[in-house]
């Protein structure tokens, strides 16, 4: 198969919106292990050691590998770095490891071009590598701009050369946070001004015959990562081009957060087949991303194996084609929130989306099992106190509660159940389709009806009675879930419908160990929702999940809407993984941080290790502490750098003064 031809397809982004069918891209040579093509997905981790710790760094490569990495990532910030690659690499082959090394490079071309000679892959960042960032803002001439690109290209092109004559692959990784000021002059800071500034570089080496290339489109707000992913591959095609796409999600952050968010991202993407090497960034130990983007990736390798096998197309005979979106008001390239109308006040239309937990089978002669719903019983006061991560509904199916339950949370009950209650108030009933068109009692001002895509073209979807009481629970058991509710959605906005709808997915890992179900439910729950908030899709989520605590199930969804930006809840910490150019233990700083702020809900925190994408990346962030020397930090207000070099000892007390000084401080309880 000829993978390097593509068919010109403008406005299309993945083969199809309906079903899984992989984006088949370029091969391109990494040593011994090829990405892209029918290749499999790639696992890859980046090194935390210092470069020029030959022993340390072969060491924790030695465990990345035998963690699931294909790909070994190292920082190489100066000429010195790169030269002792060398001495990495003999030592990793003396082991007997012949896994590929990426050099990573940012603003240091000389070193690029070391590295190139002794690697398999150099990687670099078109923001820094031959451009700038200084936070200006110049208005470009057309002469001028080609004047830059020009310029650029002269500092560019050894390189290329190196990489052609050594058959070094180059992975070309534009990162949100460190658009040149160029880019941002022109384009702003947007997924577009992403892709161009990868673009500008794919076409210089396209021009000296270089084809060798993986792209990225990295973001710490999976949002803008997605819609720049979608735009990058929908360009592409148009030029005519089809290169292998590295994704993940920067400044991840750890725990369930980095976990969750970078679900959101690359899960996204994986549903519809784009991808062709993952890292998960996450804010612990290099050893530990390759097995959760194991976890990711494995999901769509099951997947294939129970699609129908299609016949292989000819080489003359290959077929890019999506289909197309002719939905007027959805592009997959920037967010807007479906429109629907709000039904009592309390869902759909601008309200955050609500979350529905299931409690059929609790203690419902407890108060305090109301806890892991976020409601805290005090047994002393005989009251509920609310958090940030309190549910709207709890599902209790056919049980009555013995106690009275807080004031402002909706029990769910069966129509059946819903019809004997003495006293309706704050409950509502959850209706089979065919149950609620012959329900004798439509009473509620919220009915929920439980529905699956494929009802919407049945006689019965048509005859539905419309009123602003319903609300459709849309559930699915397809391989490819996530398409099958998109394409609901999709068919709702032809039809002119807005009726509000919760998205509810069912998952059973009654049978693995504990800690990976929860770590599985955390991945794939945020995959198969998070792709539709990202695209404005949903007013409600509910999780269902047999033999998994409620309290795992609330904080994961909860989770998942503050990783699309779709329901704040609580501090978000915008964290690197750390590599060998970081100037501080970013575990315990961020876990140190985060101990002190966590209470701060809707702040969005940049802890950053050193300074390549720190402003850039705090531009999205309210406050930054980031890494400027040893045993020094710098503290930013956004993109301001307001404290500069102060102690790490005194840092942590400093920036939480700058946040009082905002009037942004509460004292926790």
């Amino acid at each position: 198969m000829d993978t390097g031809t593509v068919k010109s397809l403008p406005g299309r982004y993945c083969n199809s919106l309906t079903e899984y069918s992989r984006f088949v891209t370029r091969e391109v040579a990494i040593g011994d292990v090829p990405m892209g093509g029918n290749n499999s997905i790639r696992i890859q981790s980046m090194t935390t050691t210092d470069t020029m710790d030959t022993i340390g760094t072969v060491e924790q490569s030695i465990r990345m590998i035998n963690a699931g990495c294909e790909y070994v990532r190292i920082t190489a910030p100066s000429i010195k770095e790169a030269q002792n690659l060398a001495e990495i690499k003999k030592e990793l082959r003396h082991r007997g490891y012949t896994t590929p090394i990426v050099a990573d490079i940012h603003f240091t071309p000389n070193a690029a071009e070391v590295a190139a000679r002794i690697v398999e892959k150099v990687r670099v960042n078109p923001g820094n590598y031959a451009d700038k960032k200084r936070f200006d803002q110049i208005d470009y001439t057309d002469a001028e701009y080609q004047g830059e690109l020009d310029r650029i290209y002269q500092k560019f092109s050894p390189l290329v050369k190196v990489c052609k004559e050594y058959g070094t692959a180059m992975r070309i990784g534009t990162n949100h946070g460190s658009l040149s000021d160029r880019i941002m002059s022109r384009y702003g800071d947007t997924p577009q001004g992403m892709v161009e500034s990868a673009m500008e570089f794919i076409r210089m080496c396209e021009m000296m015959n270089y084809y060798n290339l993986v792209i990225s489109m990295k973001s710490s707000n999976p949002q803008v990562m997605v819609q720049a992913y979608r735009l990058l591959v929908e360009t592409m095609v148009a030029e005519g081009m089809n290169y292998p796409l590295h994704l993940g999600v920067t400044e991840a952050g750890d725990g369930e957060d980095g976990r969750i968010k970078s679900a959101v991202g690359i899960g996204t993407l994986l549903e519809d087949g784009l991808g062709d090497t993952v890292r998960v960034s996450l804010t612990e130990e290099p050893e530990a991303e390759a097995p959760v983007a194991i976890a990711l990736v494995n999901r769509y390798v099951e997947r294939s194996r129970k699609l129908e096998v299609r016949s292989r197309k000819s080489e003359n005979d290959i077929d890019y084609s999506p289909l197309t979106i002719h939905h007027s008001q959805h592009s997959p390239y920037e967010y807007r929130k479906r429109h629907t109308y709000e039904a009592n006040a309390f869902i759909g239309d601008h309200m955050v989306p609500r979350v529905v937990v299931d409690l059929p089978h609790a203690n419902l002669k407890d108060p305090s099992v109301l806890n892991d719903a976020g409601y805290i019983y005090s047994p002393l006061l005989d009251k509920y106190n609310m958090g940030e991560q309190s549910v709207d509904f709890v599902y209790l199916a056919d049980q009555l509660p013995s106690f009275t339950f807080p004031g402002n949370l909706k029990q769910l009950y069966n129509y059946s159940t819903w019809q004997k209650l003495a006293d309706k108030t704050m409950c509502h009933p959850l209706f089979s389709l065919q149950g609620y068109l012959q329900a004798d009692d439509r009473s509620s001002p919220l009915n929920l009806v439980k529905i699956k895509p494929a009802d919407i073209d049945s006689d019965e979807f048509g005859s539905l009675p419309l009123d602003k009481s319903l609300v459709f629970v849309l559930e699915t058991d397809a391989l490819h879930g996530m398409a099958d509710q998109r394409t609901f959605f999709f068919k709702m906005e032809e039809l002119g419908l807005d009726i509000p709808v919760i998205i509810k997915r069912t998952y059973n890992f009654e049978t693995q160990d504990s800690g990976l179900k929860t770590q599985d439910l955390q991945l794939f729950a945020s995959t198969d929702l998070g792709a539709l908030l990202v695209d404005g899709f949903g007013d409600g989520i509910w999780i269902d999940a047999p033999g998994i605590e409620t309290k795992v199930i609330t904080s994961t969804a909860f989770g998942i809407l503050q990783a699309t930006r779709s329901r704040i809840s609580k501090t978000e910490y915008i964290s690197c993984p750390s590599c060998g150019r970081t100037l501080f233990d970013l575990m315990i700083t961020t876990q140190m941080i985060r101990s002190r702020t966590s209470h701060l809900k809707g702040l969005k925190i940049g802890i950053m290790g050193c300074i390549v994408n720190g402003p850039g990346e705090m531009a999205d962030a309210d406050y930054g502490y980031v890494g400027s020397g040893t045993d020094k930090v710098t503290l930013y207000r956004g993109k301001e750098a307001v404290k500069k070099n102060i102690s790490s000892a005194n840092a942590l007390d400093e920036l939480i003064s700058i946040i009082r000084e905002d009037g942004n401080w509460i004292e926790p309880n």
